[in-house]
């Protein structure tokens, strides 16, 4: 019912069509958006950090 209201409108001239597709494209990558910024904020806090181990240059005796 709602296909056929926004295409009869849309054949009259009127801009709500246009309207509810840019919504449903918002809708569509706003889970996408936050994804990304999930990961990128996970990537900051768990990532690597160059951490010096003080290893000495022994070899390790594993028996």
């Amino acid at each position: 019912m709602c296909t056929a209201s926004v295409e009869s409108n849309a054949k009259s001239g009127s801009t709500t069509a246009n309207g509810l597709n840019h919504g449903i494209m918002y809708l569509l990558g706003a889970p996408y958006l936050a994804v990304a910024i999930l990961g990128y904020v996970w990537y900051k806090k768990y990532r690597r950090k160059n951490v010096d181990l003080n290893m000495h240059d022994e070899k390790l005796h594993l028996n």
